[in-house]
């Protein structure tokens, strides 16, 4: 049986802007279960980013509920949100986000650091996860020292540090040539075959094709929500 770990129903986002308001999320219900690759596709104004915060807890729906990890997180404070997201969801985003004057180690071992692990652990860990994405022999050179896609590799390894429940990649491959972005996807289907749960946000369609499901937003909606028949590299379709 699949095993929900994201379940949103009827989720809504509203802003104002001035006296008008902008519905960015319209009653929007997703189930993503662990193990999947889902890719979240849409236009700018779609909604996709939106709904990429909420789903990493970096904001809070006006309307709806989101358990995650059978955890509530719909109404949870700011504290209380940081929590969660150190504890369950591996960011990786456009921009590396490294601390420029350390080392790819430290820079890996930091969410440890909030987390609390003890330092020898906090080394072990990072040096077996910078290893797994092919940076052994990178591990002490600074961000500066290291090319756009070893500098990516870093951040992949730091998302991946603290054993999220989810993994949660903004346009992972905005910054990088499409050599580099295909070296990347090779890395996301090896992550996805040891059994992570991929959650990929991104309007290019060559790199949502990697997925075995693609969910597309137009105007706040889900417009579609589709299995992928043939993803590239051969992510492997969840099955009952």
């Amino acid at each position: 049986m699949k095993e929900n770990i994201i379940h949103l129903e009827k989720i809504t986002k509203s802003y104002k802007v001035g006296t008008q308001a902008v519905h960015a999320l319209r009653s929007v219900s997703l189930n993503i279960y662990r193990g999947e690759y889902v890719a979240i596709m849409g236009a700018s104004g779609s909604g996709k980013s939106t709904l990429m915060n909420i789903i990493g807890c970096l904001d809070t729906p006006t309307g709806g509920t989101y358990v995650l990890n059978q955890k509530d997180v719909s109404r949870l404070s700011d504290n209380e949100l940081a929590e969660i997201r150190n504890a369950e969801i591996g960011f990786i985003f456009q921009v590396f986000n490294l601390l420029p004057r350390s080392s790819a180690l430290d820079n890996v071992m930091l969410p440890m650091v909030y987390a609390g692990v003890r330092k020898n652990e906090r080394k072990s860990r990072a040096t077996d996860v910078l290893t797994d994405v092919g940076l052994a022999d990178r591990m002490l050179h600074k961000p500066n020292e290291l090319s756009g896609g070893q500098r990516q590799r870093v951040a992949i390894a730091r998302a991946l540090v603290n054993k999220p429940s989810i993994l949660l990649a903004d346009e992972p491959t905005g910054n990088l040539d499409s050599k580099i972005s295909e070296e990347i996807m090779k890395l996301f289907a090896e992550i996805h075959r040891k059994g992570n749960t991929l959650v990929m946000v991104t309007h290019e369609e060559t790199i949502a094709r990697h997925a075995h499901r693609i969910v597309r937003l137009k105007d706040g909606e889900i417009e579609s929500d589709t299995v992928n028949p043939d993803p590239i590299y051969g992510a492997v379709p969840l099955t009952l």
